[in-house]
């Protein structure tokens, strides 16, 4: 892994935090909608993730993918570089679950940690993150041999993520620019190189949250998903990869 620039690393970060923290991030609020439970549904089929695993969620916010893998039993564990949004994640859970919580960079992840976890998940974070190559080669250092590290993101082919930042209030460009590089062109060579093999990408979904949300809206999507013609404008692309 090359030479991680700290001083870089720390002023994004704290960037970071200030999007985040800043504004009412209406879509990051745990409401455990028919939309969040198939992001949820997809992963864990997809990283293998079973009742019992010990997973660590990457960028868990205040929690609306960790309370339903926790309601699903997994031994889920959040990371956040936000105290605020990990004391929030808390409020949310309310005592129902045993989450533990970490708040640091990934990147500057305990020793002790290496090596512990069945699986290594985010959820619309790898974006974020300032240094992908040293992200990601932690993130396979902190899973088991044959762990899987996975990570769900925007796909830049969709045209409807641009038009989303645009006119959602608390979303911003500049914060949301490295979606740009969450294709198999960018990705694939840094997973490789982080120590992941049988690297994939799986595109999924089809309606907004409003038509996923009604009554049949999330099982109409999962039948059609196959079918679509558009397979590389899917909104959702999951990257994952197992360490060796």
């Amino acid at each position: 892994m090359k030479a991680v620039d700290k001083d870089l690393t720390a002023r994004h970060n704290q960037d970071q935090r200030a999007y985040f923290e800043g504004s009412d991030q209406r879509t990051l609020k745990p409401t455990g909608t028919l939309y969040l439970r198939r992001h949820t549904e997809v992963m864990s089929e997809f990283a293998n993730i079973k009742p019992g695993d010990r997973v660590l969620e990457l960028g868990c916010g205040l929690g609306r993918y960790t309370l339903l893998l926790a309601e699903a039993g997994v031994a889920v564990e959040g990371l956040d570089l936000s105290p605020q949004l990990l004391k929030q994640l808390r409020e949310h859970n309310a005592g129902r679950y045993d989450i533990p919580t970490h708040g640091f960079d990934i990147i500057d992840a305990p020793k002790e940690l290496y090596g512990t976890f069945d699986a290594v998940i985010g959820f619309f974070v790898l974006h974020h993150v300032h240094d992908l190559e040293a992200c990601l080669t932690v993130a396979t250092k902190l899973v088991k041999p044959g762990g899987r590290v996975a990570f769900l993101e925007p796909n830049p082919m969709n045209p409807l993520y641009y038009l989303q930042i645009t006119f959602t209030p608390e979303m911003r460009w500049k914060a949301e620019r490295g979606m740009l590089k969450m294709t198999p062109k960018d990705m694939f060579p840094l997973m490789e190189k982080a120590g992941l093999t049988g690297v994939e990408v799986k595109r999924f979904g089809l309606f907004p949250p409003q038509v996923t949300n009604l009554k049949y809206g999330a099982k109409i999507e999962t039948k059609l998903d196959p079918l679509a013609p558009w397979h590389g404008f899917h909104p959702f692309a999951l990257f994952g990869g197992a360490r060796a």
